[in-house]
């Protein structure tokens, strides 16, 4: 049987160090992250991640259910059996289906992208929060854009409230990690336009044409983005907003840009 003689102390080491893994600089150093949930463990074996080991609860999956689920991953992956009480101490959330995983990340280099003709792309410019990130994975997975960029990002792609909020997306839309100045003269080398959310000299996004190659940049929360941005822009576009505030969510603004993009190019054929 594969489920047999389960952990069933939170000091044991594999328990400790699956805890440690929470901390970026213990992810970084053993080359590894940490999933949690049975979508998001197949839709990581779906897009061919490698696993180091996966802790699981027979409490709340069962054998077969989980040799099921677990098609296609890698033989050398150890399974590590737990108990209810420990796997509650190490899950993070309600409704995990019994399964958390470590996994291998990828590298995602810019070069590595293989667009289709006409793409859509999404830029973030040094995002912050996890959950803003994991968010905007979720509307680009949605929205079938082709490639997401981070640039000169503030926080771990791989941090577990990223693979959390992303529900998975994280493993399913292209991604590619690199410096701005790299990001902009791929672009320009692509003849993509660039397109960047900017409060000032910027017209409606509404009024731009996003059925040609386009890259549509957001920045931050705080700051927007920065000068090399704005100067390398095509157009710099805004979202006209009625009340007293004068900026939005990151995850939501950059959901009104891209189904509007969507909608031009006939998303759904609706």
């Amino acid at each position: 049987m594969l489920f047999r003689d389960p952990i069933t102390s939170a000091q044991n080491p594999r328990i400790k160090n699956l805890i440690h893994l929470q901390k970026a600089k213990e992810r970084k150093e053993q080359n590894v992250f940490v999933l949690e949930g049975s979508k998001e463990y197949t839709q990581a074996i779906r897009h061919n991640y490698q696993f180091a080991g996966i802790f699981v609860c027979p409490d709340l999956i069962s054998e077969v259910h989980f040799k099921a689920l677990s098609a296609g991953i890698n033989h050398d992956a150890e399974v590590y059996p737990v108990s209810k009480e420990v796997f509650d101490k190490i899950a993070y959330r309600e409704g995990s289906g019994g399964i958390i995983a470590l996994a291998r990340p990828k590298s995602h280099c810019l070069e590595d992208l293989n667009l289709k003709a006409n793409p859509l792309l999404l830029i973030l410019e040094s995002v912050e929060k996890p959950g803003n990130l994991g968010a905007i994975l979720r509307t680009a997975d949605a929205a079938g854009v082709d490639a997401v960029i981070v640039c000169d990002p503030q926080t771990d792609i791989y941090n577990p409230n990223v693979v959390r909020s992303s529900i998975g997306c994280l493993f399913s839309v292209p991604l590619a990690v690199c410096n701005s100045n790299k990001a902009i003269t791929w672009l320009k080398s692509k003849n993509i336009a660039i397109y960047c959310t900017y409060l000032k000299a910027a017209v409606s996004y509404t009024k731009v044409d996003f059925t040609k190659s386009s890259a549509i940049v957001m920045g931050t929360e705080s700051e927007g983005i920065t000068d090399k941005w704005v100067t390398a822009a095509d157009q710099n576009i805004i979202i006209p907003m009625q009340g007293s505030a004068d900026s939005m969510n990151v995850s939501t603004a950059t959901a009104v840009v891209v189904f509007e993009a969507c909608r031009q190019r006939n998303f759904g054929k609706y």
